[in-house]
């Protein structure tokens, strides 16, 4: 259904919108409402439907709204803090893949979606919400880990460290970009002061895939990576059994390096 033109808010609508504009809540739900006006379920629906209708609310997903600022001359504003935002609307949820890696500045690549884990299930791995595409992965919790706050004004969001970022990556190339943009990321994460060896191995031994292990043992001997000997016959030490592709999205051709039990399948 299209929102109509912003129209004016009743006494109550408007102490609604203030109240959690001023405790800088850029979401709302039927909860909220109950809370805020203590009113039955039937009734916060109401308050919600009649809001949207106004169009002082963007639907971002079912039952999750985000607030139009009462400063806003349309019903559609851009949203900003987009991060934190993600992060509420997945919850529990971190961003990583091509959008952590613009942060860190291991790309120059601009891309239009922002890429997020969950560990909530997800029915679509690309979702359009409030006119912003998201590119959507699910892991269980227990894999959130190596991850920052980054603070966007009074708003915070989690996001993978350079290390983390990496893993991420070499696990699902095409959250990196596809292969071809991981590769790069990865020979910018060891030319950059941000590589930390002994943390990157710690993650993935911890992360426990063995693509991981053999996309990362490989490429840290192809780029010469300042990692020692011992490093490098850790990662073998613990690859699995079974050839898999460099690229997950390519053909099945190319030379298999028997050492790693890779099937290089994209030049180099």
């Amino acid at each position: 259904m299209e929102q109509e033109a912003l129209t004016g808010l009743s006494k109550q609508e408007r102490e609604i919108i203030s109240y959690f504009l001023a405790i800088e809540q850029e979401t709302i739900n039927l909860d909220d409402i109950e809370s805020f006006h203590s009113c039955s379920r039937n009734v916060a629906k109401k308050i919600l439907s009649r809001l949207y209708k106004k169009g002082w609310l963007q639907k971002l997903k079912s039952g999750i709204y985000y607030i139009v600022p009462l400063s806003s001359l349309t019903s559609n504003p851009v949203i900003e803090n987009i991060w934190p935002l993600a992060t509420k609307i997945f919850q529990p949820a971190f961003i990583s893949g091509w959008s952590a890696a613009e942060h860190w500045d291991f790309t120059e690549q601009i891309f239009n979606s922002v890429s997020v884990i969950t560990a909530a299930p997800q029915r679509k791995t690309i979702q359009d919400i409030g006119n912003i595409k998201f590119r959507v992965r699910v892991l269980p919790q227990k894999k959130f880990f190596g991850l920052k706050s980054v603070w966007f004004g009074s708003k915070s969001a989690k996001v993978a460290d350079p290390s983390r970022m990496l893993i991420d990556i070499l696990d699902l190339p095409r959250f990196g970009g596809g292969m071809r943009h991981t590769i790069d990321v990865v020979r910018e994460y060891w030319l950059s002061d941000k590589h930390d060896a002994d943390l990157l191995l710690d993650y993935a031994l911890r992360y426990k895939r063995g693509a991981v292990i053999k996309r990362l043992g490989f490429l840290a001997e192809k780029f010469n990576a300042p990692v020692s000997k011992e490093w490098i016959q850790l990662c073998q030490n613990n690859i699995t059994k079974g050839v898999i592709l460099l690229d997950p999205d390519g053909a099945k051709k190319g030379k298999i390096v028997s050492k790693w039990n890779l099937q290089i399948n994209l030049p180099l």
